[in-house]
């Protein structure tokens, strides 16, 4: 008998990808997904010295380094990100993301959910630059 409690359903854990809809974005990133009715969590692992897409989308969206490193890139700028700094994407602006020799841990947050990841698959979606 386990001592570990069962979780509700609407509880999930950040290192638990059993409930969420696994996606490929590219070689070295992978997401689970967790859907709601107005917005979607996207929790996304990036292997170090791995890179994706530059692309849009329609969706806002809002990420949060929860672990390791990576250089955020937004528009012509990028920034060197460290675990707990976070930033905001509006609608259409083109952004990625790549990481060095550390990996990274991002909380993405979109509003209104993303159609293209309501289901498992690989790629960032139909974006304009995917």
């Amino acid at each position: 008998m386990s001592n570990t409690p069962q979780l509700p359903d609407w509880v999930f854990n950040i290192h638990d990808d059993s409930k969420g809809i696994g996606r490929q974005l590219a070689d070295g990133l992978t997401a689970n997904i967790f859907v709601g009715k107005n917005s979607m969590l996207s929790v996304v692992k990036i292997e170090p010295n791995s890179q994706g897409n530059i692309h849009n989308h329609p969706e806002e969206q809002w990420g949060i380094l929860l672990e390791g490193e990576c250089i955020r890139i937004q528009g012509d700028e990028e920034y060197s990100a460290k675990a707990g700094d976070f930033w905001h994407t509006p609608s259409n602006v083109l952004h990625g993301i790549r990481t060095g020799d550390v990996g990274a841990v991002v909380l993405d947050i979109f509003s209104p959910p993303r159609p293209e990841y309501r289901q498992a698959g690989e790629g960032f979606g139909n974006t304009d630059t995917d």
